[in-house]
């Protein structure tokens, strides 16, 4: 008898198996899946600018109160609509780290939600062409909302096949509850949308301050939470609500996901750099015959300055991925608040191109080139800045950050200062040098394009040497005698020698 049941038992066991094993089957990873899907929103996030470059102004308009207000009122729905489009990306990322394999449904799923992304520049660039009228804001509000919705198909999918969840959700017995979590998570920003939406058929204004509500409201909401308990005290959760979840829907991005998604931005303006001077500065057969005597080398040279700006923007593009990747190499660990500066950083560095198209017009309207010279100063100085602010960030939560090479007193801490602050001290001195020498603007411009480079090679040497000024100054400095009962104490504000 009890070897029947032996026998019972191991023809359950290995039927509950088989089954397991048959809903395994056509399942996946999703690491490819999300690698496509990290490098379409990078290109979807990026292309937005392209509306704002290709702001037409013809030769004999000036760069007057007029058009600065127009540049100026794109390049802010530009930059919402980027931090928009980060916050969808961040969602994804979220969302997959629940989903931990795929199926063909699943992936068709993705597919549909890519699709809904990739119309968001088509939406923008309606926006920016008619800001007065709302059924551009009303049609990006439409493309969120439709993204919201298929990735809250994907969830429900998901949860409905467990087999497919993150093996610690898969035995969670608050998958309920972790279901709804995340549906939350992936719905709040859709649902201000469809709000936004509403407002932009009769009020379009509040429409713009509910989309800027969208990018912030995890950190509205945490501060938010944060002053309550601060208050009215912190209450305890009920019993059944401890430990719902095993994974920390609200902890930082992933230090990898951080980086693809960034290399991927950096590499995208550095394409977009070259296909403005593919379609701009290829001269036309029948130009080079009657202008230039059928010489293809004198057509070029009239194109010398523009590509001498496009040399300029691809350098301070590569030198910006250079400082990031050598930030990047040192953090241990990317806090909430650095992602959001990294995705500021990374919206300016987005309007590269736009810097690109203002300097390559010196030649065309010199007399607007101070006006351009600071648009592209302003811009490159806030794609450093924010930059700079992540390190900075990181230094108040040094020990789990960043890596000891780099904190205070470490090896590597003021050479990393330098190469941090480079371009904001840079872009900003040359800011400033327009304002007292506005007509050597361009060649100011052009200078700084040429000496940060040269300056990021021999900054190590730079640094050794004002090092070592300090430190024969700090021994020049007359000390105050302490007392031989007290312990001497050194402060370490210089770090050690690079």
């Amino acid at each position: 008898m009890s070897r029947l049941q032996t026998q019972e038992q191991t023809v359950d066991s290995e039927g509950d198996s088989t089954l397991y094993r048959r809903d395994e089957e056509g399942t996946q990873s999703s690491h490819r899946m999300l690698g496509f899907s990290d490098a379409l929103l990078s290109i979807i996030a990026t292309v937005m600018i392209l509306p704002v470059t290709h702001t037409e102004i013809s030769p004999e308009q000036q760069f007057d109160k007029s058009i600065q207000k127009l540049l100026a009122t794109r390049i802010a729905v530009y930059l919402m609509t980027f931090l928009i489009v980060t916050v969808a990306w961040a969602a994804h990322t979220r969302l997959f780290q629940v989903v931990g394999k795929i199926d063909d449904t699943l992936a068709l799923l993705n597919l549909a939600c890519m699709m809904t992304i990739t119309l968001l520049p088509y939406t923008f660039s309606l926006m920016v062409t008619f800001p007065d009228v709302p059924l551009g804001i009303f049609l990006f509000c439409m493309c969120v909302i439709a993204i919201g919705s298929v990735q809250a198909m994907i969830v429900g999918y998901a949860f409905h096949f467990p087999h497919l969840l993150n093996p610690q959700i898969q035995c969670s017995p608050h998958r309920d509850l972790s279901q709804r979590h995340i549906l939350h998570l992936v719905l709040r920003g859709p649902a201000l949308c469809f709000v936004a939406a509403v407002f932009s058929l009769f009020f379009f204004p509040l429409s713009y301050l509910l989309m800027v509500t969208v990018i912030f409201f995890p950190h509205i909401s945490k501060a938010t939470t944060w002053c309550k308990d601060k208050f009215m005290g912190h209450r305890e959760s009920p019993a059944h609500n401890m430990e719902p979840f095993s994974i920390d829907l609200y902890a930082p991005l992933s230090k990898e996901r951080v980086e693809a998604f960034s290399d991927g931005v950096y590499a995208i303006v550095a394409t977009l750099l070259i296909l403005d001077i593919c379609e701009d500065n290829v001269p036309d057969p029948k130009d080079v015959q009657e202008k230039f005597s059928g010489s293809l080398v004198a057509a070029l040279g009239a194109y010398g300055p523009q590509f001498l700006a496009y040399f300029g923007s691809f350098a301070t593009v590569g030198l910006l991925w250079f400082a990031h990747h050598s930030l990047f190499l040192h953090v241990r660990k990317a806090t909430q608040t650095m992602g959001l500066l990294n995705i500021l950083s990374l919206a300016f560095v987005g309007g590269l191109p736009l810097a690109y198209q203002q300097t390559s017009a010196f030649a065309q309207q010199p007399r607007d080139e101070l006006e351009r010279v600071r648009v592209s100063c302003a811009i490159i100085f806030f794609a450093s800045i924010f930059q700079f602010a992540i390190w900075t960030t990181a230094l108040l939560h040094q020990t789990e950050t960043l890596q000891p090479a780099v904190q205070f007193g470490g090896q590597e801490h003021a050479f990393m200062f330098a190469k941090l602050a480079l371009y904001p001290c840079a872009s900003l001195l040359a800011f400033a040098a327009t304002c007292l020498l506005s007509r050597f603007s361009t060649a100011i411009f052009h200078l700084m394009q040429i000496s940060v480079p040269f300056a990021f090679l021999l900054l190590r040497l730079l640094v050794r040497l004002a090092l070592a000024g300090l430190q024969v100054l700090r021994d020049l400095w007359p000390q105050r005698p302490q007392d031989q009962g007290e312990p001497e104490t050194q402060s370490q504000l210089l770090p050690a020698p690079c």
